[in-house]
């Protein structure tokens, strides 16, 4: 027996709507915000500014040619009398007023209309202009059940027919870990203050243009002061998400289980991530490479790795990094690369599945998104007839067309600048007379440029999200919804070249465009492209990434989310001329409409997701540098799921519950990210580590099959006399004896050969087996991606029979309605007191 409940349309059902009884009836008296009458709820508040009483002048504006003829007679009426004149008044300003009183005259009377529309539609209100918050009145609207029932059927709600014992056992054993949470019920509200409109005055209004008029200036729904203590424990809301559905509504209750399960698949990640660097850590005293870069007998002069104020190295003094390196560059981690693309695939397989469980609990298989309705910027566009039939005008694309590859083009000039900074920072160190800097040039540098992407990557982050959001609003979307995507694409663009411009340079570019001793490639003069260290650049990129990805989690997602409402907090008591004990005793005279008006507006779910997609771009675009990343990422989820249960019910008015089938355009983003980060960790394989190379040295050219002699394979031979002019290091003695041949890190031809400083053979033959693994990785995973997702079905079983089921009852329930119709038809006619008593004569005339 199934462990689901059955549901069927309200139409469909035996009992009439208006004899069911509410949760809320059944239990007796009502909790929460009441009315004044302590007994019907408040379950959605407007809020609007009132005028001071001695700057109200009139009702409606109607009167307005009224009081001017009054005050014109009056004042004649003084003049005859012998009175003294009344004081003149400059024009300009008489005129001001006369305006700015017909404004707000206008909102009253646009107001009264939709207040007086609301209790037609069998809303009840109530208004509260205390002095408590002085120019704040609060419109407190309640539903009644018969209002709630008829806008269930509306908008097509089902109800349950039946529930099996399994089900109710299963409720009973995990009551504990479920919070008392009652519907979030004002879904049904906001859904009719949408459809209610002003028609009386100039020109149409809903709800959403009366906001952008000013005639409201807040709308929201109350919370509900008995989930608080269960937001202390989170972890509740982790393990029911029908609780945090019920409370929030179905579009943040997703959210939430997307993020569950997000975080929840990243512990199998994280495990095998942390093995995999183990065995880095176990191995690296095996690693015959890096032991020859070790060794000291292998005394290898390098060459210069800057003009002038660089000398001759050893590259012995190489040592750590080459260790370090071998941690995050091994055979275990190509392995970890495969095992993080189909753990992509796996995780948005695993997504639907849980996504079409819960459209089935929450009654979700059969919605049909609702109308979207127009926004009120667009509506005011609209009504002041500046907005053409296009979406966007001609100056509108002009503007996003110039200014959108402008902000791409900021973000590679940031990171050129960091790149000039690496470079003018290294020479400068080299020339320092402390020992303790030029010992540590390598770090410093590293560390440094690392914390400078950082801080940059979040100013900009700021930066771009403001900006998407002026260029969205220049195309004046029609729809929320529209409005939505549109914003969304923008953001994730600039952000995501924001914080990965950077990381990609250390992958693809760095040391690709260096040029050879002898004949360097320069920018802007003289500065010198960046070389990667002998080990390569992975180290270096898996600090950027390490940085970047605790950085962006420990202080934008987190700090930010705890410090900038606290810091908010404490802004408005400095203002406040009360102190915190007096504050104390006033917000506690507050009743729950007045707190929840000064708790921040909810601005969607767009930041949480963007937050997410950002973190898994970094867990799986570049995975084969920095294993460790799926574990920072459980370690920050799992704080973020309390952060995010916590700002949702303390620090932001309670969002309007919506409805949703799916977490929407953000599911195809991920499926992206996980589709390019096979090709990625291709190239960075390839390309960036030194695993290919090393397979070529020990197939092809080690004499006994093993790796030693690696280390010599790869470097280079230079004659110090072919130096350029101006660019041989200034102390050419730095190591105590006089140089003539130093080495570099390149494939080229011996000095002795026919075409010195040429590319080698071994390098066209390591680039050809380079893409060739490029492409055969790409294809072997994908088609081991595509084979998983074929194989797992995106319904479950047994979902998938109980809809069967379902639509078996509903075809039963239809056809026994038929029947009483029917029945009752056959009845009527049956039972007719006009039936004839006989058959009628015929009109054929008769033969007598």
């Amino acid at each position: 027996m199934s462990p689901f409940k059955t549901t069927i349309p309200l139409s469909l059902s035996s009992q009439p709507l208006n004899s069911l009884k509410s949760d809320e009836a059944a239990s007796g008296p009502k909790q929460g915000p009441t009315f004044q009458d302590g007994q019907r709820r408040v379950d959605y508040v407007l809020t609007y500014h009132v005028q001071k009483p001695q700057s109200v002048r009139r009702k409606t504006s109607r009167f307005a040619d009224y009081r001017i003829l009054r005050s014109l007679r009056r004042s004649l009426s003084t003049m005859r009398s012998g009175g003294t004149p009344p004081s003149k008044e400059d024009p300009e300003i008489a005129a001001h007023k006369h305006r700015l009183d017909y404004h707000e005259d206008d909102k009253r009377f646009r107001q009264t209309e939709f207040e007086d529309n609301l209790r037609e539609v069998g809303l009840e209100l109530e208004k509260d202009e205390g002095n408590k918050i002085p120019g704040i009145g609060f419109l407190k609207i309640h539903a009644p059940w018969n209002v709630l029932c008829r806008e269930a059927e509306f908008m097509k709600l089902k109800m349950p027919t039946k529930k099996v014992w399994i089900n109710l056992f299963i409720h009973k054993v995990t009551a504990p870990l479920h919070p008392k949470v009652e519907p979030n019920r004002p879904q049904n509200k906001y859904f009719l203050l949408k459809r209610t409109r002003c028609t009386k005055a100039k020109y149409t209004m809903g709800i959403t243009s009366l906001l952008g008029n000013g005639v409201y200036t807040a709308a929201y729904p109350l919370h509900d002061v008995s989930i608080l203590p269960h937001i202390s424990i989170p972890m509740r809301m982790l393990l029911s998400f029908l609780s945090c559905r019920k409370y929030f509504g179905e579009k943040i209750g997703l959210y939430f289980a997307w993020l569950g399960v997000y975080t929840q698949m990243l512990i199998p990640a994280a495990i095998v991530g942390v093995i995999v660097f183990l065995y880095g850590c176990a191995t690296v005293d095996n690693d015959i490479p890096s032991m020859e870069i070790c060794d000291p007998r292998n005394n290898i002069t390098m060459c210069p790795l800057c003009d002038r104020a660089c000398s001759y190295w050893k590259l012995k003094t190489a040592c750590g990094t080459a260790r370090a390196s071998h941690l995050f560059d091994n055979p275990a981690t190509v392995f970890f690369s495969i095992f993080m693309a189909l753990w992509a695939t796996m995780f948005m397989e695993h997504w639907k599945r849980r996504q079409m469980r819960l459209n089935y609990i929450w009654d979700l298989t059969g919605f049909e998104e609702e109308e979207d309705h127009h926004r009120a910027e667009y509506e005011i566009q609209v009504m002041q007839k500046t907005l053409k039939k296009q979406d966007m005008s001609p100056k509108v694309v002009k503007g996003f067309l110039l200014s959108f590859p402008l902000q791409i083009g900021v973000t590679f000039a940031v990171v050129f600048g960091v790149i000039l900074y690496r470079i003018s920072i290294r020479a400068a160190l080299h020339m320092s007379s402390n020992p303790t800097a030029r010992s540590n040039i390598r770090a410093t540098v590293k560390g440094t440029a690392a914390v400078i992407n950082l801080v940059i990557i979040i100013i900009m982050d700021e930066v771009y999200g403001a900006v998407a959001r002026w260029l969205t609003l220049l195309e004046v979307p029609k729809t929320d919804k529209s409005f939505e995507e549109r914003l969304i694409i923008k953001t994730f663009v600039l952000k995501f070249a924001n914080a990965f411009s950077p990381i990609v340079y250390l992958a693809f570019f760095r040391g690709r465009m260096v040029g050879r001793p002898g004949d360097y490639v320069y920018v802007i003069g003289s500065y010198r492209m960046e070389e990667c260290a002998h080990a390569g650049c992975l180290m270096e990129l898996c600090i950027q990434l390490c940085i970047t990805m605790l950085g962006k989690q420990l202080i934008q997602n987190n700090l930010f989310e705890i410090g900038i409402p606290k810091i908010k907090k404490l802004i408005r008591r400095r203002k406040s001329d009360m102190d915190s004990q007096q504050q104390e005793d006033y917000n506690m005279t507050l009743e729950r409409h007045e707190k929840d008006h000064f708790l921040g507006p909810f601005v969607g779910l767009s930041p949480e997701y963007m937050e997410m997609i950002i973190q898994f771009g970094m867990v799986t675009l570049f995975v084969a540098s920095f294993p460790l990343a799926p574990l920072f990422a459980l370690l920050n989820n799992i704080i973020e799921i309390r952060l995010d249960a916590k700002k949702f019910v303390t620090e932001v008015r309670r969002p309007i519950a919506a409805r949703a089938k799916d977490i929407g355009i953000w599911y195809n983003l991920l499926r992206g990210l996980s589709k390019v980060a096979v090709i990625v960790n291709a190239f960075v394989i390839s390309f960036t580590s030194d695993f290919i190379p090393r397979l070529v040295y020990q197939y092809m050219y080690s004499p006994d099959g093993s790796m030693h002699g690696f280390v010599n394979h790869t470097l280079s031979y230079f004659n110090v006399s072919d130096f350029q002019p101006g660019t041989a290091p200034v102390q050419p003695m730095h190591l105590g004896y006089e140089v003539q041949i130093c080495r570099y890190k390149d494939y080229r031809e011996t000095l002795w050969s026919n075409t010195p400083y040429d590319l080698s053979k071994e390098f066209w033959a390591i680039l050809a087996c380079r893409l060739a693994f490029v492409i055969v990785f790409q294809n072997v995973v994908m088609l081991m991606s595509d084979f998983v997702d074929w194989l797992i079905p995106d319904i479950p079983k047994d979902i998938s029979l109980q809809i069967h089921k379902e639509k078996i009852l509903m075809v039963e329930l239809f056809m026994k309605e038929e029947e009483g119709k029917k029945l009752l038809r056959d009845n009527h006619t049956n039972q007719s007191p006009f039936q004839p008593r006989s058959r009628p004569a015929s009109h054929t005339p008769s033969k007598f």
